[in-house]
């Protein structure tokens, strides 16, 4: 699996969680995730959680930490389940920078710090491959939602260091995950 934090700035809004945009834009063919600073303004348009779109909700940051994930050949209930891992892994990874009696919660897909929205996520099926996005709010000013934000409510500076280790957690979980797969002989 590869694996890329991109300098570039770019805002994050639904047109990126496409088969191949990684391939395409970062030349990481096959399974990949990526994360990148920048803006998050998806409108309904490209709303791809079904219940958003009939609340006729939008999702808005100013500044956030974005994560993409691309696997190739698994279904989407798998799919969902690593959105959760990397949902765990990144909320180790962010109270892992915190002083120790900071929490975060996780509920469902979503985390929260001291009752505000800290992430938006989602995971689907596109006709190739399952794709996963994570959003982590920087700043949380302006947002549509009580919100948090790694830099504006918990005075996180280091971003791209606590991408990395997301990322490099993601990477080690998902190996571990292949090779226990094929070390186990099978039973009848």
């Amino acid at each position: 699996m590869q694996s890329r934090f991109i300098e570039k700035e770019i805002c994050y809004v639904g047109s990126q969680l496409a088969p191949h945009w990684i391939y395409k834009n970062f030349n990481m063919l096959g399974d990949a995730i990526v994360s990148f600073v920048g803006g998050c303004d998806v409108k309904i348009t490209e709303m791809v959680d079904l219940e958003d779109v009939l609340a006729n909700d939008f999702i808005y940051s100013p500044k956030m930490l974005h994560f993409i994930v691309e696997h190739f050949n698994i279904p989407l209930v798998e799919g969902i389940l690593r959105q959760r891992l990397l949902i765990n892994i990144a909320r180790d990874q962010i109270t892992n920078n915190l002083p120790s009696n900071s929490k975060i919660i996780r509920s469902g897909d979503d985390l929260y710090f001291n009752e505000g929205k800290l992430s938006v996520s989602i995971a689907t099926k596109s006709i190739t491959s399952v794709l996963i996005h994570l959003g982590i709010n920087i700043d949380s000013n302006n947002t549509p939602v009580k919100a948090a934000g790694l830099e504006t409510d918990m005075g996180l500076k280091n971003i791209e260091q606590i991408a990395n280790n997301i990322i490099n957690n993601y990477l080690q979980e998902h190996k571990q995950i292949i090779d226990a797969s094929c070390k186990v002989r099978g039973v009848i």
